[in-house]
C-alpha cells in the first residue's frame, strides 16, 4: 500500500470506551492524508499546468494582435484542456492505482463513510484545479498580457470548477466500469486525445457543421463556452446558461454512474 495515504489504523474505532470518531474527524484524517499523498507528488501538478500554460504562450501572437478578442477565448481553451488533463489523467488513474494496491478496500473496514472517502480525494483534485486555474491566470496576465476585471477571474474560477464536475464525473465513469488499471490508464489517454482534436478542430467547423454542433454541445463543448463567457460577464446570455445546465447534467449523469458501478476491489 503507498506509504502515503491514510492507513484505516489512523481512523479505526478506538476500543477505549467504544468511541467512534465523528465524520468530521474521520474526513479530516483522511483529507491530511490525500493532501499529503499529493504534495509528494506534486510534480504531477506541474506537468498537468504545463499542458495548457504551452498552449498559452504558443497563442501569444494571436493575443497580441486581439484576434477577434482572441484573450478570453485562449484563457478558456487552455483551461479546459488543463481541467480535462487533470481530472481525466490524474485523479481516473490515481483512483485505479490505489484501488488495485487494496488501499480502498482496507479503508472500507474503518469507520469512514463511503461519501467520506471519495469526498476527501474530491476535495484535494478540486484544490488542485483552482491552482491549476489560478497559475494559468497569472501566466495569461503577465506573458499574454489577457487583463480581466476581478469579477471575470472570479466567475472562471467558480466555471472552472463547474467544468471540472463533468471530467471528474467523466473519470469516476471509466474507473466505474473499468477495473484493469492498466486499461483505464489508455482508455482515459484515448478519450483525451478525442475530446481535445475533436473540439479544438471540430470547434472550429473545420470538419463539417454538423459536426460543429455536435461539438458545440459535448463535453469539451460546454465547459469551453461557459468558461469563455465567464471571461466576459457581458457576452453571458441564455445559450450561455442552457450550457452550464447540460455541463452539470454531465456531471451527475457520469457521476452517478460511476459510483454506482464502482467497485472498491480491483480483483
Amino acid at each position: 500500500m503507498d506509504k502515503h495515504r491514510a492507513d484505516p489504523e489512523v481512523i479505526s474505532v478506538s476500543r477505549r470506551g467504544n468511541s467512534i470518531p465523528s465524520t468530521s474527524n474521520v474526513l479530516g484524517t483522511l483529507f491530511r492524508a490525500d493532501m499529503t499523498t499529493q504534495w509528494r507528488n506534486r510534480r504531477s501538478l506541474v506537468l498537468m499546468l504545463l499542458v495548457p500554460v504551452i498552449i498559452l504562450l504558443s497563442a501569444k501572437t494571436a493575443v497580441d494582435k486581439d484576434v477577434a478578442g482572441a484573450g478570453p477565448y485562449v484563457l478558456a481553451m487552455c483551461l479546459t484542456i488543463g481541467l480535462a488533463a487533470s481530472c481525466l489523467m490524474g485523479y481516473t488513474n490515481a483512483v485505479a492505482r490505489d484501488r488495485d494496491k487494496g488501499i480502498f478496500q482496507r479503508l472500507r473496514v474503518a469507520p469512514a463513510p463511503t461519501w467520506v472517502i471519495m469526498g476527501s480525494r474530491l476535495l484535494v483534485q478540486l484544490g488542485m484545479i483552482v491552482l491549476i486555474s489560478i497559475g494559468v491566470f497569472v501566466v495569461g496576465y503577465y506573458f499574454d498580457h489577457i487583463r480581466l476585471d476581478l469579477a471575470a477571474y472570479a466567475l472562471g474560477l467558480l466555471m472552472s470548477l463547474a467544468g471540472a464536475a463533468v471530467f471528474l464525473g467523466m473519470g469516476q465513469l471509466i474507473v466505474g466500469l473499468l477495473k484493469n488499471p492498466e486499461t483505464i490508464n489508455s482508455t482515459t489517454r484515448l478519450v483525451y486525445l478525442v475530446l481535445i482534436i475533436l473540439g479544438i478542430w471540430g470547434g472550429t467547423g473545420a470538419l463539417g457543421k454538423q459536426l460543429k454542433q455536435a461539438v458545440t454541445w459535448s463535453p469539451y463543448g460546454t465547459v469551453q463556452k461557459i468558461l469563455d463567457a465567464s471571461f466576459r460577464p457581458h457576452a453571458w446570455n441564455g445559450e450561455t446558461t442552457t450550457a452550464l445546465l447540460v455541463s452539470l447534467a454531465y456531471a451527475l449523469v457520469f457521476a452517478a454512474i460511476g459510483i454506482r458501478k464502482f467497485q472498491w476491489s480491483g480483483r
